[in-house]
């Protein structure tokens, strides 16, 4: 199967068809209170998850490797930029992460013996195979972040949707040998179909939702999805961007940030995982400070599994599944029916 980002092409590249009722039919349709996504489970007295090698905390980071498309097409519910196109500033900041960031975010986690799990646009095979290729070296993980970041969820039908799973699938298998296991939504977009398909297409977990500190079963119509403890609260894009923390600021937010999740491991195995983006953690001033959070939290390699986000996933399931799913039955807190249904 050639993949259709080799082309530069997509079938989610023609997303225009209109909503899918008018305005006035949209505002009278009846709120759905919630997305029945997972079950309600209260954190306190759960059953007790201990990681290999009886480790509290199991710590993973995801670089984000992204391909922002210049003139990408237009989407009805949200514009490709922030500014109006061709936003050459954007653009080329983007692509200064992928030239020198990536590099040098790499070498840095070289230093602390850490693997990434790769957050992939998957047309970086073809866009930038060579850092692909430095990635597989290092035995780095990588699931799905779609195509391009540039190309939304909103509005595809079915087709389009299982087109973008078969193609990250295929494209990834043929680039690094691995069978991609997770799946972020590009730029964080979905339908409500979403978490259905990368199950049905045997996915085992997803980074969408941001509901816990631990895994925990994801009610969808078929396979075993896993919901993965992925942080907006220490996610760069949201404390360089949204919240102008400092490089410092960062730093000391990620060290208090992993010691209250190491302190409740202790009661109960936690996860932390630091998502990252080589344009903003990697520049010139920031990239020591990160350090500095970084040799702070491998500093504890006797309480802490650092691992990537696949293996987190298979020990989940192999181990905690079936004792997620029973600790909610007996709570009585287990409802009917499936994602949005």
């Amino acid at each position: 199967m050639k993949s259709q980002a080799q082309t530069g092409q997509s079938e989610t590249a023609h997303v225009t068809a209109p909503l899918a009722f008018p305005p006035r039919v949209a505002q009278t349709l009846p709120m759905q209170a919630d997305p029945n996504l997972y079950d309600d489970w209260p954190y306190l007295n759960r059953p007790k998850i201990i990681w290999p090698g009886s480790k509290k905390l199991a710590f993973w980071i995801a670089p984000n490797i992204e391909y922002y498309e210049f003139m990408p097409p237009v989407n009805p519910k949200r514009p490709g930029w922030p500014k109006p196109s061709p936003d050459v500033v954007g653009y080329s900041q983007r692509d200064w992460g992928n030239r020198v960031g990536h590099q040098r975010l790499m070498e840095m986690l070289d230093r602390h013996d850490l693997r990434g799990s790769i957050s992939l646009n998957v047309a970086m095979c073809q866009h930038c195979p060579e850092i692909i290729e430095a990635c597989v070296e290092r035995k780095w993980e990588f699931f799905s972040h779609g195509i391009y970041n540039t190309r939304y969820s909103y509005e595809m039908d079915e087709a389009q949707e299982r087109a973008v799973l078969e193609d990250s699938i295929a494209t990834v298998q043929a680039a690094t040998g691995q069978r991609i296991r997770g799946y972020l939504a590009p730029a964080l977009t979905h339908t409500e179909r979403t978490l259905d398909l990368i199950a049905e297409y045997d996915f085992w977990y997803t980074c969408d939702l941001f509901q816990d500190d631990q895994p925990q079963p994801i009610k969808t119509k078929t396979g075993k999805l896993m919901s993965m403890p992925y942080s907006l609260e220490v996610n760069d894009v949201i404390t360089y961007g949204a919240l102008a923390m400092s490089a410092e600021r960062y730093a000391d937010v990620l060290m208090r940030h992993f010691d209250q999740l190491l302190e409740e491991g202790g009661d109960s195995g936690t996860v932390m995982c630091i998502p990252l983006h080589a344009y903003l953690v990697s520049q010139s001033h920031r990239i020591k400070a990160f350090e500095r959070a970084l040799s702070y939290i491998t500093s504890h390699k006797d309480e802490v599994w650092f691992t990537t986000a696949v293996e987190i996933a298979g020990h989940y399931r192999e181990h905690y599944w079936d004792q997620t799913l029973n600790d909610i039955r007996a709570r009585g807190l287990a409802t009917a029916g499936t994602g949005f249904a």
